[in-house]
Order: structure tokens, then C-alpha cells, then sequence
């Protein structure tokens, strides 16, 4: 009987052990696997990496088109950039007004007004062009937006605050007052005032 327990005992034992020898090998596997999830792991994370690197580019490049758009937008509003080449040529247009007032006065000199007439002319479409316009200030109301009073005149031709007579003309570039027309500008006359008064 005891012989009989033995083999019994051996043959569990030998049962036994291949499931142990099984055992080691799963053991070996598991740290194998281990290895290709660290890998996957560092490849996310290089992915992750690399798509933030493209983010970053991408919003840089997006930076630099707003930049451009912006200084193309301001390149757009120096319309007016001009203002100060058109106020030296004004005094260029006064000067040559005065020659032709004062041609038009010396009749036997006809070919030096019409040259003068003829250039102011072009100055003018030259100023037109760039969309520099002349105020419209003679028998107008006086506007101080506009004018610039030198002067009162009294006198019941006019009503009163009417530009009698435009001294300097004024300019306009598109809707900006680039210089004030200097104007005199009517007033009561006095022999009106008197006879209101003795009325």
C-alpha cells in the first residue's frame, strides 16, 4: 500500500511539473510584450509632438499673413499721405491766379495769359485727378468748417454772414479740409442799424 501512495504521489508530481515549466515561459512572454507597448507609447508621443510642432508653424504663418493683411490695410488708408505736396502746390496755383488777374488787366499781353491760363488748367486737372477739389465759397454761407473769415464787409447787397468775396480759395482732398478758403464776410451796414434803431 505504501509503494502504491508513492507512485501516485510521483505521478502527481510529475503532472505537476509541466504546468510549472508552462508557467516560466508565460512569464518570459509578458515582459516580451511589455516592450513593443513602450514603443508604441514613444511613438505617440513623437506624433503627439510633431503635431504640435505643426500647430505652432501653422499659427506662426497665420501671425505673419495678419501682419501683411494689416500693413496692406494701412497702405490702403495713406490716401492722404499727400496732403503736404498738395499744400506746397497751392501756393504755386496762387501765384499763377495772381499773374492771370494781373494779364488780364495789361491786355496787349494775350500769348503770356493764355500760356498761364493753359498751365493753370492743367494743374488743376493735375489736383483733380488725386481728388483735390476747390471749395465753393463765393456768395455762400460762411461755414467755419470751411472758411476762414480775413475780414467783414457791411453792406445790405448780401445777407449777413454771406461770403462777399473769396481772398484765398480753399482746397479739399476727397472729404478732408486740406486748407480754408479765407473769405470777407458780410455784416449789417450801419446806416440799417441806425434806422432800426430811430424806428
Amino acid at each position: 500500500m505504501v509503494l502504491k501512495r508513492n507512485t501516485k504521489q510521483d505521478k502527481d508530481k510529475k503532472q505537476d511539473s509541466p504546468t510549472e515549466e508552462s508557467q516560466e515561459p508565460k512569464d518570459q512572454n509578458t515582459s516580451e510584450n511589455d516592450a513593443p507597448e513602450q514603443i508604441d507609447e514613444t511613438e505617440k508621443l513623437t506624433q503627439e509632438l510633431a503635431a504640435e510642432k505643426d500647430k505652432s508653424l501653422r499659427l506662426s504663418a497665420e501671425f505673419e499673413n495678419f501682419k501683411k493683411r494689416k500693413e496692406r490695410e494701412l497702405a490702403d488708408f495713406r490716401k492722404f499721405a499727400n496732403e503736404s505736396v498738395f499744400k506746397q502746390f497751392l501756393t504755386v496755383i496762387d501765384n499763377m491766379e495772381r499773374a492771370i488777374d494781373a494779364a488780364e488787366q495789361n491786355g496787349d499781353q494775350a500769348n503770356l495769359l493764355e500760356g498761364i491760363q493753359l498751365t493753370h488748367k492743367e494743374m488743376l486737372k493735375t489736383f483733380s485727378s488725386f481728388n483735390v477739389t476747390v471749395i465753393d465759397a463765393n456768395n455762400q454761407p460762411f461755414d467755419p468748417n470751411f472758411h476762414q473769415a480775413v475780414t467783414q464787409e457791411a453792406t445790405n447787397e448780401f445777407p449777413e454772414n454771406t461770403v462777399t468775396s473769396v481772398l484765398q480759395k480753399g482746397y479739399l482732398l476727397h472729404d478732408r479740409l486740406i486748407r480754408p478758403a479765407m473769405v470777407v464776410v458780410s455784416k449789417k451796414a450801419e446806416n440799417e442799424t441806425e434806422n432800426s434803431e430811430e424806428k
